[in-house]
């Protein structure tokens, strides 16, 4: 019987799912070891550790001359994808980047009349690394995934992009990657994965230069990898598994709703699909096709036990408890199945993305609309926000001010500084009006 079900009354009700849905962020233990030896082996042998690496887990014959991918290696990969999915990159780049203009912020300052100056410096960072899962065995690129890093990075304003994408067996990577780079204006792209292609991103090698903040996603290394290097370089955000929440009424279609629950079962055995509804007869016709779809998908397997363990159907007793469930949540993504969704906008408090009405699917979200798929997971959209233009900047506080500033504040200054103990602090201050 796939999925869980679930009698939720209210707030009540919430430390039961809470605690089942938090055993979704056990990390392994074993994992982290490794990953630190890999990253320590990285920072110390560089180039070679690459190689090494790569050798025993991707490609047996994987050597120097295969690290950095040559331009007539992208060329050729550019001529082996159809025209076709090629204009569909392009008008997915364009959307992308049409959404995240939007989120370009200035620097700015302000003068008061006594002629201080206080402002934000809003700049880029210089250089950036994108991880692109290969899929698998280098069959399924993530095409999505690296057009969802680099715009964001390219409309900030960075100047230097880098790619890496663990290599099939044969050395190479996808043509879909090396075309969609090409489309981005991206050129500098790296054949290596995993944790130590996240540690080469960081460090530095002989043939990567180090960056300043690594972005994309990955599986449980590249996640430990990445959570390790927190602190050294900027990290977009630790991701969990994905997972989707759908509010529901008796307007929703059950095929489209099991459709839309599979569509993140799919992903992963962790991924959580959980539908929340007050409509007596929806549970048990989602669960019928649930079963029904599952056995067409190729990854059906997955799908399947991601809904065993991780799926429910969510009773509420109406529209209210409903937001309460999601609420406390704070889903990945939130599809709104019912009629008015825009009446409820005002009372969701938490949610990465956020699907209104029954022809707003979340893989439209995923691929195509514009808004950045890379969410807050597992309840950290409590805190935290979609990968935006803002990530690949920095911000720099400007101050300015006068004698007759320091004349009229810096005793008050010194005094604050000589209640936490800072005598030189203080001092700093008095030399200039005593």
């Amino acid at each position: 019987m796939p999925c869980k079900d679930i009698e939720y009354s209210g707030q009540d009700s919430w430390p039961e799912v809470k605690k089942w849905l938090d055993l979704r962020k056990n990390p392994d233990q074993k994992v982290d070891g490794i990953v630190r030896e890999i990253l320590e082996a990285v920072k110390s042998e560089g180039d070679q550790a690459l190689i090494k690496y790569t050798q025993k887990f991707d490609c047996p014959g994987f050597n120097q001359d295969m690290l950095k991918v040559s331009e007539d290696n992208r060329s050729v990969a550019y001529t082996e994808v159809k025209s076709e999915d090629l204009e569909i990159i392009e008008e997915s780049i364009r959307n992308v980047k049409n959404f995240h203009r939007r989120q370009v912020q200035q620097s700015w300052w302000t003068t008061d009349k006594d002629g201080t100056i206080l402002g934000q410096l809003v700049r880029p960072v210089d250089r950036v690394g994108l991880y692109v899962p290969g899929g698998q065995g280098g069959e399924t690129p993530l095409i999505s995934s690296m057009i969802m890093n680099a715009v964001p990075a390219q409309v900030a304003g960075v100047k230097q992009i880098a790619v890496i994408s663990p290599p099939r067996k044969d050395g190479t990577l996808n043509p879909y990657i090396l075309a969609t780079a090409q489309e981005l204006g991206i050129n500098e792209i790296y054949a290596s994965g995993s944790a130590w292609a996240i540690g080469a991103l960081a460090y530095g090698t002989q043939t990567i230069k180090p960056c300043d903040v690594i972005a994309g996603p990955g599986n449980i290394f590249v996640a430990t990898a990445k959570g390790q290097l927190v602190g050294e370089v900027g990290i977009d955000m630790i991701a969990g598994p994905s997972e989707i929440a759908i509010l529901a009424d008796d307007t929703a279609d059950p095929v489209w709703i099991a459709a839309d629950m599979l569509s993140q079962a799919e992903h992963d055995p962790l991924a959580a699909s959980i539908l929340i509804t007050w409509d007596k007869n929806l549970g048990s016709k989602v669960k019928e096709e649930l079963r029904t779809q599952a056995k067409k998908l190729p990854r059906g397997e997955i799908a399947l036990q991601s809904l065993n363990s991780w799926g429910a159907i969510v009773e509420v007793p109406d529209r209210n408890t409903g937001i309460n469930f999601v609420n406390n949540m704070a889903p990945e993504h939130l599809e709104l199945a019912f009629e008015d969704p825009w009446g409820a906008i005002g009372l969701i408090k938490h949610a990465g993305a956020i699907f209104m009405g029954h022809h707003t699917p979340e893989p439209i979200g995923d691929y195509f609309a514009g808004p950045n798929h890379v969410l807050p997971t597992v309840g950290t959209a409590r805190f935290s926000s979609a990968l935006s233009v803002e990530t690949f900047c920095k911000k720099s506080s400007l101050i300015y001010t006068d004698q007759n500033y320091i004349s009229r504040h810096g005793a008050k200054i010194a005094r604050l500084a000589r209640l936490e103990g800072l005598e030189a602090h203080a001092r700093s201050i008095e030399s200039r009006y005593k």
